[in-house]
Parts: C-alpha cells; structure tokens; sequence
C-alpha cells in the first residue's frame, strides 16, 4: 500500500512527510505505537486528550497512508490492534532527529525559563 497523494503538489519531500504526519495527534500515535501494538482504548489512553471521532479519523488516514497496521480478530466481543508498518517505523525513525531537536531547543528552554521566572 502506497503513500494517497492529497490535492495540490509537493514543493519538497518535508512537504509531502509534513502531509501524513501533519495534525495535532499524528506524531503523538505514531510515539505511541512505537512502543507496542495497542488496541483503540489502550491508544486512546496514551494519547491523552484526543477525542474517539479524531483518533478513530486520524488512524484510518495512517492505515490509507500505509503508515499503521490494523488488525481485526474475528472473537466475540471483536478485537481490534494497531501497530506500526515497516513504513511507519522507519517515519518514526526519521521523526527521531526532530524530537531530539525539540527536546535540546524547545523544552530546556522551557524549563530554564521556567526556573529563571
């Protein structure tokens, strides 16, 4: 399953990277999975603030994206999972530089003006 192009072109490939993970929640499911397969409510409880209507949304543009797996098993009451695709790793991996980033200028400046005030 490939990358859904969405209306309009690409400028760069962040442009077209920024298309699948763009959203407030995006990156925050893809952290999440990235630890383990999870199942909706255990997600949804990992991603605290998400509403059930944007989480359920935002999967199924991943799984479309071939970004998230989704497995039903056929048990009484249904089961469903998700977890990663081997594409969704590696965007997790490359996401890794951007969160470190974040981690070095946005957040220790946070908490050192945070101290400082």
């Amino acid at each position: 399953m490939g990358t859904v192009r969405r209306p309009g072109s690409y400028v760069c490939g962040i442009d077209a990277a920024m298309d699948v993970i763009g959203g407030k929640w995006k990156v925050l499911i893809l952290w999440a999975l990235d630890e383990r397969t999870l199942r909706f409510g255990e997600l949804r409880r990992q991603v605290p603030g998400v509403t059930e209507k944007v989480l359920a949304s935002h999967l199924r543009e991943l799984e479309r994206d071939g970004i998230v797996r989704r497995d039903e098993h056929a048990e009484v009451p249904p089961r469903v999972e998700y977890s990663l695709t081997p594409r969704g790793a590696a965007l997790n991996e490359a996401l890794g530089p951007l969160g470190a980033w974040g981690r070095e200028n946005v957040l220790r400046d946070a908490a050192s003006g945070a101290a400082s005030g």
